[in-house]
Parts: C-alpha cells; structure tokens; sequence
C-alpha cells in the first residue's frame, strides 16, 4: 500500500511514497491510484515528457486542472509555489526531488499537485517524466509565472538552464493578472 504525506508546506499537495514489490526479475511499481485521493478529481489525460539535462520546464499553472507527476527514469527538481490568494499557505515554496536522485536507486514518488499551485521542474539529469490531469488540453488554462521570479525564491539546482520561449516569457508573480490569479477555494 501507498503511503500518503500531505505537504507541511503547501495546502492541497501530496506526496505519494509507493509500494515496490521486487524479485530476482525486477520490480512493480504501482504509480497511480484514484482512491488515494478521494476530494480529487478523475484523471481524464495521461502525457509523458522527456527532457534534455539542464533544461527547466515552468513554472506552469491552472486554474482548472490538478496534475499528478512520476518520474520514471533520471533526476527532476521539482518547484511547486502556492499562487492562490486565500490559501493558508499562499506565496509557500516547495522543492522535491523525484527519481533517480544523485545517482541512488530511484525512490518512487509521485507528486500529487492541485489547481492553482504553480509548478515547474528541473531536469538534473536526462529525463522522462509521466503525468496524468484531470481536464483534457485546455490552452485558455495553460498559465504561467516567472521561473526565477525573486519573490518565488526557487532553488533550482542549475546554473544557466535550457529554456522554452514561452517559459522565459512568464511574468512576475506580481505582474499576474487579476482574471488568472488563482484563489483559495478552487476545487481540488
């Protein structure tokens, strides 16, 4: 069975430690499973990304759709910040480390992420990263905030990274539009 930390940190974000079963053939994982979080969503899209080491992707958010991160192979520093006005943990910053972690065993975690928590990661090393979400594409909801905003404070991991257009084009925290400022309350 999975074992399931909520974020002292972050309101709303899990930390799912899962089983691993092995034998001399190898090992079973179960990433994922919908009754580990009763309040969420059903996961309707499932994606996988691979990403060059020293690249950074975010960081991203919506207003509308939960995520669900496992790394299944290399290293992710992964950046989750609270951008829901309300929040008990409002302006909170979280880093995670996800897979194969300085060179150990991977360690299996998944990361359980709701709307409105902006949310970014770090490829450390070569990466593939899988991710299920609970609303189909919805670029109206493809939203963002400055990777290196001051005010965020995220610790990366990298020095110079690899960076998308639209990524470097994210603005401050403060710069964040009234209509795409997220709120406590959204649903989880």
């Amino acid at each position: 069975m999975a074992e399931l930390t909520p974020s002292d940190k972050i309101d709303g974000v899990v930390l799912v430690t899962p089983a691993v079963h092995g034998d001399e053939r190898g090992s079973f994982v179960e990433t994922y499973r919908r009754s580990w979080f009763p309040d969420g969503r059903e996961m309707v899209q499932g994606n996988r990304a691979e990403r060059r080491s020293g690249s950074i992707v975010g960081l991203h958010y919506h207003l509308h759709q939960a995520d669900y991160w496992y790394v299944v192979a290399g290293h992710a520093r992964v950046v989750l910040h609270d951008l829901r006005t309300g929040s008990p943990t409002d302006g909170a910053t979280l880093e995670v480390d996800l897979g194969e972690v300085g060179g150990r065993s991977h360690n299996h975690l998944g990361l359980y992420i709701p709307p409105g928590v902006a949310h970014g990661f770090a490829s450390i090393t070569e990466l593939t990263l899988t991710y299920l979400v609970d609303g189909y594409y919805n670029p109206a909801d493809e939203l963002g905030v400055a990777w290196d905003d001051p005010a965020i404070g995220a610790d990366w991991g990298l020095v110079d990274p690899i960076l998308s257009e639209r990524d470097r084009a994210n603005p401050r925290r403060s710069e964040i539009a009234d209509p795409w400022q997220p709120h406590a309350g959204l649903r989880s």
